[in-house]
């Protein structure tokens, strides 16, 4: 799951009463929360991103000013019912089946039978994955499908996977698993025909993951900066993958130990290729590019 985030305006519509502007004031709060709540990173050059991102909730609301959106969002009403829809339009993410293909290839190869082989993962008790930063679910469904492969030469062979993302609305197109038909291009002919479903509608091409695939997959809402996460168990994968390449150095230490918590003695924590621990001291051991086990 990837996130990203003018010159000073007033914050209040232009001299003709045009589009409202981000004032310095108001920018400097909302990347101070930003940067707080949720460790993303908000340079004043992320100003017109955070601008154009907002003018949408601006007109929802019909305010004429981003001072005035600020007074609801902070507001106890607002932080209640505007404050998520506020985080998710300055939140971005981007993501792609069979994104860094070659985890996947290690996953089956290597994860799959040494997890079983120390623990009985996979045959004894489901092997558990974690999709931290999911994103609209591509990731998830992927592994999905590669592990269902798994299983159809091993009818033995089971796995649950938990899908998170700090977006309520990009989980939300994740648990529905509708996707442009361009968007499953690099998905191998024989896993469409396998575990896809196409539109009926050829004038607006789609796909959707049949129910097997979907069935594997839960999904819940975590925010990396919270203290603890609400998980109820361990993993034996976890991938964290583009994700903390977002927060500060210091940010994303604090998170992969948080991470590590949830990671089983022996299990695999997986990052995107743009990622590197190095020095960072977490208990962890590298087996492979952007591939580490728990100690």
């Amino acid at each position: 799951m990837d996130r990203e985030s003018r010159s000073a305006g007033t914050g209040e519509g232009g001299p003709s009463g045009g589009t409202p502007t981000l004032s310095d004031a108001d920018f400097h709060k909302l990347a101070a929360f930003i940067e707080g709540e949720l460790g993303i990173r908000m340079p004043d050059t992320k100003r017109i991103m955070l601008e154009s991102r907002l003018q949408k909730r601006l007109r929802h609301f019909g305010l004429a000013s981003f001072s005035d959106y600020l007074k609801l969002v902070f507001s106890d009403s607002g932080r209640e019912t505007e404050l998520i829809n506020m985080i998710d339009a300055v939140t971005t993410n981007k993501t792609d089946f069979f994104r860094e293909a070659d985890h996947f290839d290690y996953l089956i190869e290597h994860i799959v039978p040494e997890a079983r082989r120390i623990s009985g993962a996979g045959s004894s008790r489901p092997l558990e994955i974690w999709s931290a930063g999911c994103s609209t679910g591509e990731e998830p469904y992927t592994i999905a499908m590669v592990l269902a492969e798994r299983r159809s030469a091993d009818p033995g062979f089971s796995f649950r996977i938990f899908a998170s993302d700090l977006s309520s609305q990009v989980l939300e197109k994740a648990q529905d698993a509708i996707y442009d038909e361009e968007r499953a291009a690099i998905v191998p002919l024989s896993f469409k025909k396998k575990y896809m479903l196409r539109s009926k509608d050829r004038g607006q091409p789609r796909i959707r993951m049949k129910p097997e695939i979907r069935s594997f997959l839960s999904f819940a809402r975590i925010n990396f900066m919270e203290e603890s996460y609400p998980l109820d168990r361990s993993f034996d994968v976890v991938f964290c993958r583009n994700v903390i390449i977002y927060f500060e150095r210091k940010i994303q230490e604090m998170i992969l130990r948080r991470i590590c918590e949830h990671v089983r003695p022996g299990g695999w924590l997986i990052l995107g290729h743009s990622e590197t621990l190095t020095g960072m001291d977490l208990p962890l051991r590298g087996v492979a590019p952007t591939i580490y086990i728990r100690k």
